[in-house]
């Protein structure tokens, strides 16, 4: 199982590299251009909508393996020793580890491409506002559409509440802010899909450490879900390294900003050997996208800003400015990323009290974070030191002249992440 968990990440990630390339080749020819502006330093125009390669490293696959699953013969009953058995009618090619879940692939399939279709809903918004740049109100509704209809499905997040009515309003506000978040995330080169393949990676071995009963199966579905994810991300990840020659868009920041809330939402923390807090293990994972999101709308609304115009207070811009390479920059945050996720690691084997540390341990590793920034701001503040951009997706308000001062320490890269284009950025 393990081999063939690997070959399905490997067949995401070639297929999304490959897509990779032909965003790069044919995608300038289609008008899918990030040109350069006022709030970009890459100087000429750069091939955008990765995300379609993100997109097909996923959906491709699971197409695949969805086709498969119902093309083949299903299991014929047979005598052995302890009575009847189930025997695969099935190429000996094929481990018998995988037959036993066939049925349970046909039986998630229905959910699975709901999932998948509404996500490619998403995906298709933000490729209209890669290459149309629709109003943020617009994009705002959709997302709201998409979130509602993927409640209305069925997909519902656990919070022990007992009032379906609220914990559907928080599953799609969860939905809408992940969205968001990994769409402001999207301002470096590779950040944001670096920290969605952290993210993937982390919650993969969770449902794999999580079975629904004692001495069940782990929750392999959601499980290799992730793993494809984290396949495919890596693939576009070749394209989107420092320097950037394909950037993400936010096609790819929907996309993914909404399976991993959707996926986080699916898997199962209520189990008989599970504890409640087990619960809490998605908000290790992706503590890192929403303290991003909460601290920029905090900074705007102090500075007296609509939380909907842009600027250049992101999580990555902040240590930028602090006298960080955008590279040292996007390091410290996938560290950061890993650090607060290996939390969830351990949520389902602790006790309440492991678990209050454990949420302790990530929400002070914030705050030092946050302290540092403020500390380091101030001080370039009382210097006279302008404030420093050093990628392409940094962002700021229309009035902002192109012309920026770097403070010490920042290098100047050519390339950069996507536009920042996401309605609250």
């Amino acid at each position: 199982m393990i081999w063939l968990i690997l070959g399905v990440m490997v067949t995401a990630a070639a297929v999304s590299g490959a897509a990779g390339f032909a965003l790069r080749r044919w995608g300038p020819g289609l008008g899918l251009l990030d040109r350069p502006g006022h709030r970009k330093l890459h100087a000429r125009p750069m091939p955008t909508a990765g995300g379609l390669a993100i997109w097909a490293g996923i959906v491709l696959p699971l197409a695949a393996g969805t086709w498969f699953a119902f093309a083949v013969p299903g299991v014929e009953p047979a005598e052995g020793p302890g009575g009847s058995v189930s025997r695969p009618t099935l190429p000996e090619l094929l481990p018998a580890e995988a037959v036993q879940h066939l049925p349970g692939v046909r039986y998630q399939a229905g959910r699975l491409w709901t999932i998948l279709g509404i996500g490619t809903v998403l995906l298709a918004l933000g490729l209209a506002d890669d290459i149309w740049k629709l109003d943020w109100r617009l994009r705002l509704a959709v997302e709201f559409a998409a979130a509602i209809l993927t409640v209305a499905c069925g997909f519902r997040i656990t919070l022990f509440l007992d009032v379906p009515w609220l914990e559907a309003i928080i599953g799609v506000f969860w939905i809408v802010v992940m969205i968001n978040a990994f769409n402001m995330l999207d301002n470096m080169d590779g950040l944001s899909a670096g920290i969605a393949a952290i993210a993937a990676v982390i919650l993969a071995v969770v449902m794999l450490l999580t079975p629904k009963s004692p001495g069940g199966d782990p929750q392999l579905f959601v499980a290799a879900f992730f793993l494809v994810m984290t396949g495919s991300i890596a693939g576009f990840l070749w394209h989107n390294r420092p320097p950037a020659r394909l950037f993400m868009g936010d096609c790819g920041s929907y996309w993914i900003g909404y399976l991993l809330a959707v996926m986080s939402m699916t898997a199962t923390f209520v189990g008989s050997n599970l504890p409640r807090h087990a619960v809490l293990a998605p908000l290790c994972a992706l503590a890192v996208p929403l303290y991003d999101l909460t601290t920029v709308v905090l900074i705007r609304l102090r500075a007296g800003q609509s939380p909907f115009v842009g600027d250049r207070n992101h999580f990555s811009h902040r240590l930028v400015e602090l006298g960080m390479t955008p590279t040292q920059a996007v390091l410290t945050i996938y560290l950061t990323t890993a650090a607060c996720g290996l939390g969830a690691l351990l949520l389902h084997q602790v006790n309440g009290f492991g678990a209050g540390v454990i949420l302790l341990l990530v929400c002070c590793m914030l705050g030092l974070i946050a302290i540092l920034e403020a500390t380091g701001r101030r001080q370039l503040r009382r210097g006279g030191r302008g404030p420093t951009v050093t990628e392409s997706g940094g962002e700021g308000p229309t009035s902002e002249p192109s012309a920026v001062r770097l403070g010490p320490g920042a290098i100047a890269s050519p390339h950069g992440g996507s536009r920042d284009s996401h309605p609250g950025r």
